[in-house]
């Protein structure tokens, strides 16, 4: 059972860890479980796995009323998971993150079904603290995470990401056919993830004129919230070179003709950069849990490997940070070199033979907790 959702960050290393085990053991079966009307709901069935929803939700700040009904859920959401654990007899429990990691976990534990939980980011959330007093495995991506979780059971794996995603050789010439876009040029790319990002929208619109009149070329994936008021501000500037899109599906191409990315700095999206080794500001998503996003970026600025810019700062900062970088060839190279080297290739084969090896734990230990 392959557990967690809410954005793309969560979803597709899920995937990528089910497909790295299927590849080793064919005969393997799968249940993904998420959250009821979150996005993982429609990409796990879409990838090919079944997939079973709980009825929990996050908590939602400056709303009382929407969050009465929360203990309720989480009690409906663990009661299901008992269930499903009980039904499905997995070999194996993961959690990947988001709301429905922590109940299918915790349920799996008190059924003592082997577990393991993939914490992508530099800072852990604290289902995830909770989680790893019982879990038998806890593959991060960042080192020093010693201070979060016990010694003796971290892995260091990296993100697993999508290998379409950062396989980016041969393909500069065809990113270039699908963008509409010219060689010779600067091009910029920016994304806000999944599901859009507000601030980096609006530093971006604030810039468009100044960005037009430098000649960049742009890639701007804007989420849906900001795509029509990002279309229009684009026409009204006739900003032909600037390619506005809600959402990007040839990720792989918008890496391969990117000279400069702008990206939040979700654990997946910083795991990306650090694979096709692209010169990147960082705005981090300044109400993620526990600031994490900033610990991520924090783990690339320190060494020098990518510039900052505070979701705050946006709208006056990000334009001209954009032109100072993209017109200068040296920095650009620097922050290359620099990011040379800080991704992991083979996260998703490596947390997948961990993953094996636990479903192989204590056969007989698991099936009569599961009895019980």
């Amino acid at each position: 059972m392959i557990s967690g959702g809410g954005t793309g960050g969560h979803i597709f290393p899920a995937i990528a860890i089910a497909n790295a085990v299927r590849e080793r053991e064919s005969a393997a079966q799968f249940l993904f479980v998420g959250a009821e009307g979150k996005m993982e709901m429609e990409k796990v069935p879409a990838a090919g796995y079944a997939i079973e929803g709980l009825p929990i939700r996050g908590f939602q700040r400056g709303s009382i009323t929407k969050n009465l009904a929360l203990p309720w859920r989480l009690i409906r959401s663990m009661l299901k998971a008992r269930k499903l654990v009980r039904t499905f007899r997995p070999d194996v429990a993961v959690g990947v993150g988001g709301y429905a990691s922590g109940p299918l976990l915790a349920a799996a534990q008190r059924m003592n079904v082997p577990t393991l939980i993939q914490e992508q980011n530099s800072f852990p959330g604290k289902t995830n603290i909770f989680l790893a007093k019982k879990v038998d495995r806890i593959c991060v991506a960042y080192a020093g995470m010693e201070k979060f979780f016990p010694k003796a059971k971290i892995l260091l794996t990296g993100n697993p990401v999508r290998q379409e995603v950062v396989r980016l050789a041969g393909k500069h010439p065809r990113g270039l056919e699908h963008f509409g876009l010219q060689a010779g040029k600067p091009i910029l790319f920016i994304t806000g993830g999944s599901l859009g990002a507000r601030g980096v929208n609006r530093g971006v619109e604030a810039a468009l004129r100044d960005f037009q009149t430098a000649g960049l070329q742009v890639i701007w994936q804007t989420g849906t919230p900001y795509f029509k008021q990002a279309q229009e501000a684009v026409a009204k500037l006739n900003y032909t070179d600037c390619k506005v899109h809600e959402f990007v599906t040839k990720m792989d191409y918008a890496y391969a003709v990117a000279d400069l990315v702008v990206s939040r700095a979700g654990a997946i999206s910083v795991s990306e950069l650090c694979l096709v080794q692209k010169p990147a500001i960082l705005v981090p998503l300044p109400t993620a849990a526990e600031d994490h996003q900033t610990h991520n970026a924090r783990a690339l600025t320190d060494r020098g490997a990518a510039v900052l810019v505070k979701d705050t700062d946006a709208v006056t900062d990000l334009g001209p940070t954009v032109l100072r970088l993209i017109n200068d060839k040296d920095a650009l190279e620097r922050l290359q070199l620099a990011i040379t080297g800080l991704g992991t290739q083979n996260a998703a084969e490596m947390i997948a033979a961990e993953v094996i090896r636990l479903a192989q734990k204590a056969p007989a230990q698991k099936a009569t907790a599961i009895n019980a």
